[in-house]
């Protein structure tokens, strides 16, 4: 072996591979730890509280705003000669409308006082031959009484052979017509007491003649005063644009129509698994469409006696093969709180929200308070 042969061999360093290295573990903030936790307790607590509340409120969107509409119609036959109104014009009650010729009825409500006046004349005529009769009837009894004395003289008379048998026959014959015409007095006495309701005292305006010409007449003038049509509510005219002076109009026909601003209600259609907590006077909330930044309180006012397709025209029939459940809706009446200075008309849509009040309760807070 040789010198360099003998020579130990040297080891080099190898580098190390710094990406073999392992990394020193970085530190996490505790903010990270605070956001992380957070939020799934934000979303427990949200979704808690949503549950708990979640039955309080019943809402539904299938809702609209009713008002009074009354058909106006006039209650005579005629002919239209003032008009005042025009469409869509606030009227106040008893804000005069439109009129009706008032001459014929105003003629009839003449003739009705000329007949009061004649029917208080016949009473008093009434009067006069009830008295008449009184006196015919006082002649007959003492023209009787003559006649059944006379009857008696001749009787005597005869008997002592002083008077003739024919003597006798006409005072006989003279005695019995006497009685005739007394009892025919006697009956035209009580035939005029009759005539005057058996109360010869009676007042001349409590004779049934009378009062029935007085309530002819009062019906005279009561057709009179309807000549005249008026606002019955304060309201809005509506469909009265074809309403013209000069056109005919018959009794009880609808001519218009008048809106009451004072008669407003909302009609809401719930579902009926909505019902079990909705009660009358309970609060609510009316959000109208046309005014969705401006709520309306309101109050529960009834609640719907069926379903409405129980009472559509053509009710829903179930006794076939093919049915199929559909939900129904119940409507439900409510009553604003306050009057509303918004301008409403009827049949607005509305968004109501009934608070019935009732709250969940969470199973273990249930299960505590019952062992307690």
């Amino acid at each position: 072996m040789n010198a360099s042969s003998s020579k130990p061999l040297q080891a080099t360093p190898v580098a190390a591979d710094p990406a073999g290295a392992k990394p020193a573990r970085a530190r996490r903030s505790p903010l990270r730890w605070l956001l992380m936790l957070a939020l799934p307790l934000a979303l427990i607590v949200g979704g808690t509280a949503y549950w708990l509340t979640g039955g309080r409120y019943e809402t539904t969107e299938n809702a609209n705003l009713r008002q009074a509409v009354v058909s106006v119609a006039s209650d005579l036959s005629g002919r239209v000669v003032a008009v005042n109104i025009a469409d869509n014009q606030v009227v106040k009650a008893g804000d005069l409308l439109f009129s009706i010729d008032p001459e014929p009825y105003r003629l009839a409500l003449a003739q009705a006082e000329a007949a009061v006046a004649g029917a208080r004349l016949q009473v008093e005529q009434l009067r006069v031959g009830y008295a008449q009769a009184q006196a015919n009837a006082m002649l007959a009894a003492d023209d009787a009484a003559y006649q059944a004395s006379e009857l008696e003289r001749q009787r005597a008379l005869s008997t002592k052979g002083v008077a003739s048998a024919t003597a006798l026959d006409d005072a006989q014959h003279e005695a019995q017509r006497a009685r005739e015409l007394m009892s025919v007095a006697d009956q035209q006495v009580a035939s005029a007491l009759a005539a005057l309701g058996n109360d010869p005292q009676i007042a001349t305006d409590s004779h049934p003649t009378v009062m029935a010409a007085i309530a002819a007449r009062d019906e005279a003038a009561y057709k009179l005063g309807l000549t005249e049509v008026r606002a019955p509510a304060d309201g809005v005219v509506y469909q009265a644009a074809s309403f013209k002076p000069g056109q005919m109009v018959g009794a009880g026909t609808r001519l218009f129509a008048l809106v009451e601003t004072g008669d407003v209600w909302i009609d809401a259609n719930f579902k009926e698994t909505q019902l079990a907590g909705i009660r009358v006077g309970q609060p609510a909330e009316v959000v109208f469409d046309l005014y969705p930044d401006q709520p309306v309180e309101a109050v529960v006012e009834a609640v719907g006696a069926g379903t409405g397709a129980e009472f559509s025209l053509l009710p829903a029939q179930n006794a076939t093969g093919n049915w199929v459940k559909v939900t129904q809706r119940v409507p439900v009446r409510l009553r604003l709180a306050e009057p509303t200075e918004l301008g409403l008309a009827s049949g607005l849509s509305a968004e109501v929200s009934v608070d019935t009040g009732r709250s969940r309760s969470l199973g273990f807070t249930s299960h505590a308070a019952a062992l307690n």
